[in-house]
């Protein structure tokens, strides 16, 4: 028998209630799963103890602790001494603060740079989106290390700054590609063309109506420039182009590792390495759970 649903007739009855399934409640279990909750938790600890330097270093991190050269491991020094008689515990957390900064402020320009950009080749027209797309590729083509190491023999001595604008300026041609693509997808919609009748400028149409329909489509990129951006500062100070001696990041605590090999004190290898490469890979791992809930999005099936 088929159901008859008329809102004249009402069922009554001793008792009668109209039972609806209730809805499973998700346990925190699955609300976590597939998240870089782990990832997370080790990052924001790293994080924390870099803000946290002063209170958690025991020493001096630029103090040059002479009777105890290379000292391994052990109660006063918690990770042991370079061969300088620096403590590598208290350089690891104010070291930390100058590679993170170093990351979110490349990363800062980064996508200002390749969003203003992408943004101006995918909104222009034909021609001058060709002239944008090929000099963007004929950058991205020269290899990003090749472009940093020309930079920084010509600016000279670096400090954090001017390292983060040369990092940068060679890393956001990529993002201004997935940019241009996005843009070049939506500049013929209706409400941007309702914008544009209504007498919007280009910036207001970019704020507004542009990057809010593709920011989720580059946060992989905007947050694996960070891992990147840190990477190329220690691959910089691991060659003595970085940082000055004096500034100690992770990649200048690594520039000694010639030296450590040389009189088998791991300590000063292993430890710096291992925060770097833990924490390179938290940000890598919270960047491509991004992209893997992007791709699950109904607008990239």
């Amino acid at each position: 028998m088929r159901a008859v649903e008329n809102a004249d007739f009402e069922i009554v009855g001793a008792g009668y209630k109209v039972r609806r399934p209730e809805p499973r409640k998700q346990t925190l279990r699955e609300k976590l799963k597939g998240k870089p909750v782990f990832s997370l938790l080790i990052l924001a600890v790293i994080v924390l103890g870099c803000i946290l330097a002063p209170v958690i270093a025991n020493h001096d991190p630029s103090g040059f602790y002479l009777d105890s050269l290379n000292a391994a491991p052990n109660g006063e020094f918690y990770f042991g001494t370079d061969s300088l008689g620096r403590d590598i515990f208290s350089m690891i957390w104010y070291g930390g603060q100058v590679s993170i900064v170093i990351g979110l402020l490349s990363m800062v320009m980064i996508t200002i740079i390749g969003v203003t950009y992408g943004c101006i080749s995918g909104y222009a027209g034909a021609r001058v989106d060709l002239v944008l797309m090929r000099a963007a590729e004929i950058g991205n083509s020269i290899p990003s290390i090749l472009l940093v190491l020309m930079l920084v023999a010509l600016m000279g001595k670096q400090n954090i700054l001017t390292l983060s604008v040369i990092i940068s300026v060679t890393g956001w041609f990529g993002l201004a590609r997935i940019v241009r693509s996005e843009v070049r997808q939506i500049r013929m919609s209706d409400y941007v063309l309702a914008a544009r009748c209504m007498g919007s400028d280009f910036g207001s149409l970019m704020l507004h109506h542009l990057i809010p329909n593709f920011v989720s489509a580059i946060m992989f990129v905007v947050i694996s420039s960070i891992s990147s951006s840190i990477s190329m500062e220690s691959t910089l100070s691991f060659l003595g182009l970085g940082l000055p001696v004096d500034v100690i990041s992770w990649g200048s605590m690594l520039s000694l590792a010639n030296k450590a090999l040389l009189l088998n004190t791991w300590w000063v290898i292993i430890i710096p390495g291992l925060f770097l490469l833990v924490t390179l890979l938290c940000i890598t791992n919270v960047g491509n759970y991004f992209r893997k809930e992007i791709n699950r999005g109904p607008s990239r099936l």
